[in-house]
């Protein structure tokens, strides 16, 4: 028999906590993203850690700006950047307020509301692609910078919510280099901070950085 998966909002105090504790731990969880066409429910599979002004792969490396404020506020909160002048993607900061970490949702199944989703990833083939990288996990659940700084950690109807779900054991989880990160910040051997459930149909493909061709 299944266990039906826990409904209980994560509390901040889980993620008040270093990246790398976090981010493994996230996979498993229930994302909600509640919107006035019905709710629905992603069962995250796949994640990176970016670890602040330690971490050259990270948005606040270089520190503080209009764009990633959020990433330096309370742990617990939605950082949702747009990136290739095109898609949004959406972030769970953690560690202490400062500290600027934060987790990127990568991939996940949808487990609830996938007739809405599938209206907003018309392109997806299947299922299991609805939410297969970090742009898609964000088109299907409709997030975009409205959401930034969003408090995840409530049990009030907000926006976004994660809930405690059911973890992954940990000798299902597997770790390694982040996708399209340059330089020493995508170096497997120093940060293999990609993490995703092993053998899960919706983890997206890893790709190594390829450097952006300048317009002539």
């Amino acid at each position: 028999m299944i266990a039906t998966p826990d409904r209980t909002p994560l509390s901040r105090e889980f993620f008040d906590r270093p990246v790398l504790d976090v981010a493994p731990d996230l996979l498993g969880r229930i994302l909600v993203r509640t919107t006035p066409d019905g709710p629905i429910a992603l069962r995250l599979t796949e994640v990176e850690a970016y670890d602040g002004a330690d971490d050259p792969g990270s948005h606040a490396y270089r520190g503080r700006t209009a764009r990633n404020g959020v990433m330096f506020g309370p742990p617990g909160h939605v950082y949702v950047y747009f990136t290739y002048g095109m898609w949004f993607c959406m972030n769970l900061v953690c560690g202490p307020e400062g500290k600027a970490s934060a987790v990127l949702l990568r991939a996940g199944e949808i487990i609830e509301g996938a007739e809405l989703a599938r209206t907003r990833r018309l392109s997806a083939r299947n299922d299991k692609e609805l939410a297969k990288g970090p742009a898609r996990l964000a088109t299907a659940l409709g997030v975009d910078r409205s959401l930034d700084g969003t408090d995840a950690c409530t049990s009030d109807a907000t926006p976004l919510r994660v809930l405690t779900g059911t973890p992954v054991r940990r000798d299902q989880i597997r770790n390694g280099p982040r996708t399209g990160v340059a330089g020493d910040g995508g170096n497997g051997d120093i940060h293999p901070w990609r993490f995703w459930v092993a053998n899960d149909p919706t983890v997206s493909p890893y790709r190594a950085h390829v450097p952006r061709r300048r317009r002539s």
